[in-house]
């Protein structure tokens, strides 16, 4: 029985066993072959937020490091929480690309880049998903736009190299949280997890035959392919687990959709729930290019603001919709600064990163990212600069060691880390 392609169309993945010499030289017929409650309270969760155009550093960052630092424009909508966060200068991650970088915010990696690295452009989100992700019924959660300049959220990308399509509104992250299958739904979920399961061990009970029969080369490259399906195995678990399983009561009534502008604090409260109530532990949020000026009373498009050739109107106008953009942030800080968890706040179990994979728009450059970290028991309330170049130069992926290593995930590289930020 040929089984070269199995197609899982549920979970969104074709495993098909990959092309493998070594065999083909003696066959010429190319035959082919988990998760639990989390515990809840105290547990780490990790947070990103990002946007596509940045932000006007000038406006952003203060003149002098540490405690002591002088409020800028771009600080003082979260001046009041500026004791619960730190602000970074000189954190990038030593790559250029324009527009088609910015999808490396969270990875350190470009895509282009990606195909000969054993986890591809894996962003630190999923990369931390997939060591803790089982313990909740969503692995994580990607908030994001599916319109603008990139034709799509481009901020969250798993280590196959596939970018994590987004819930793109209110409305569908309610349901997605709140909103349990009906019985008969429930049920036929059950079935397709049973067919599932069972197309999983043909998978695996083909693939370790074959492994018995390859050569070396062939060996590693079907092992490659293993992780794959074992990957597939997980998810597939994660969901037999949470099936029968009722979801938390909704707090409100499904919210409607606005625009993106107006939805801002709204998806911000929704995360905050979706961490409260151990719905998952990581989520990213990418404000993306259905962002409309207009909504904010600024006629011009942002990508067209962006550059702005320093005209004092059009950068006005950005300090305006980034104002708004950070005064949310902030928002969100206050917010989870304010749920219980335990015996602390679920700011302190929650790690929350902002920024942006875009330096300067105007110029187009990646580097001196604007990046603001908050919560996850850090200690806060300082500005710190680092050197931007050279050989004590500080990648930002040593910030996203140190997050995971945090979040319980053991490593000491990700990305292109050149150790853990200190």
């Amino acid at each position: 029985m040929k089984r070269r392609h199995f197609l899982i169309s549920s979970i969104g993945t074709t495993l098909a066993l990959p092309s493998l010499p070594s065999l083909m030289a003696k066959a010429g017929n190319g035959d082919s072959v988990r998760a639990a409650k989390g515990a809840g309270i105290g547990a780490r969760r990790f947070v990103a937020i990002g946007n596509l155009l940045g932000y006007q550093t000038k406006s952003l960052f203060p003149s002098t490091p540490g405690r002591a630092y002088a409020k800028t424009t771009l600080l003082e909508p979260v001046w009041e929480v500026r004791d619960k966060l730190t602000v970074f200068r000189g954190l990038d991650h030593g790559i250029k690309g324009g527009h088609f970088a910015v999808h490396s915010f969270l990875s350190g990696v470009l895509h282009s880049e990606a195909r000969n690295r054993p986890d591809g452009n894996v962003t630190i989100d999923q990369y931390i998903a997939d060591a803790i992700g089982f313990e909740t019924r969503f692995p994580s959660l990607t908030v994001g736009s599916e319109g603008g300049i990139h034709g799509g959220c481009q901020i969250a990308w798993t280590k196959s190299g596939v970018r994590v399509p987004p819930v793109t509104n209110p409305a569908e992250l309610f349901e997605r949280l709140f909103v349990s299958d009906s019985p008969t739904r429930q049920a036929h979920r059950a079935e397709e997890n049973k067919v599932q399961a069972s197309i999983l061990d043909s998978v695996l009970e083909e693939a370790n035959r074959l492994s018995k029969k390859v050569n070396r080369e062939d060996k590693a490259k079907l092992e490659e392919y293993l992780t794959s399906v074992r990957d597939v195995e997980k998810r597939l678990e994660l969901r037999r687990r949470w099936t029968d399983q009722p979801k938390p009561k909704a707090p409100f009534e499904k919210p409607s959709n606005r625009n993106a502008v107006e939805d801002l604090p709204l998806l911000y409260e929704l995360i905050a729930l979706a961490l409260q109530t151990d719905s998952t532990r990581i989520a990213t949020l990418e404000i993306g290019g259905d962002f409309m000026p207009q909504h904010l009373g600024i006629e011009k498009d942002w990508h067209g603001l962006s550059h702005h050739g320093n005209d004092p109107e059009a950068i006005a106008s950005l300090i305006t919709l980034e104002r708004y953009q950070i005064d949310h942030f902030g928002k969100f800080v206050a917010r989870l600064a304010k749920i219980n968890d335990g015996e602390r706040s679920l700011l302190d179990s929650t790690t929350v990163l902002f920024g942006s994979g875009m330096g300067d728009g105007n110029a187009h450059k990646n580097s001196d990212l604007p990046i603001l970290l908050a919560g996850g028991d850090y200690r806060h309330g300082t500005f710190r600069e680092v050197p931007r170049e050279g050989v004590r130069k500080v990648p930002l992926c040593n910030l996203f060691v140190d997050i995971a290593q945090k979040m319980g995930v053991e490593t000491d590289s990700f990305g292109s880390s050149t150790g853990r930020f200190v």
